[in-house]
């Protein structure tokens, strides 16, 4: 990848979290439930659509991570485990990817990206 953009690294930093976040039941200790069972489903659906983006960018990927963030935010309260170390990592994380999904959005509202390639 010779080309790294900040998309890029928005969609390398939402792997990162993607995989915290799958990883983060057994890391933070997470009673076994809807805490854990959330964070690995979030997790994996936040990684898979880095991994997307970074294999062949589409804006609608970028929607859905800013949906997924913002539903990792606010899930301990949907779900019922507010004020626990659960709730900490999925507001951090969920913050964290919705904020970099919607800069990716906006980078490319006022830069699209190129559909030619240079040699």
């Amino acid at each position: 990848m010779e080309n790294w953009t900040n998309a890029k690294l928005c969609d390398v930093a939402n792997l990162i979290l993607g995989a915290v976040l799958f990883v983060s039941p057994w890391i933070f200790g997470f009673d076994a439930g809807r805490a854990s069972q959330n964070a690995s489903i979030a997790g994996i659906v936040i990684a898979a659509l880095a991994i997307g983006a970074l294999a062949a960018f589409a804006v609608w990927e970028e929607w859905l991570n800013l949906i997924v963030g913002l539903w990792t935010l606010v899930s301990p309260w949907v779900l019922g485990f507010q004020g626990t170390n659960a709730m900490t990592v999925h507001v951090v994380i969920g913050a964290a990817v919705a904020l970099l999904a919607a800069i990716e959005l906006w980078i490319t509202s006022h830069h699209p990206p190129r559909l030619t390639t240079h040699s």
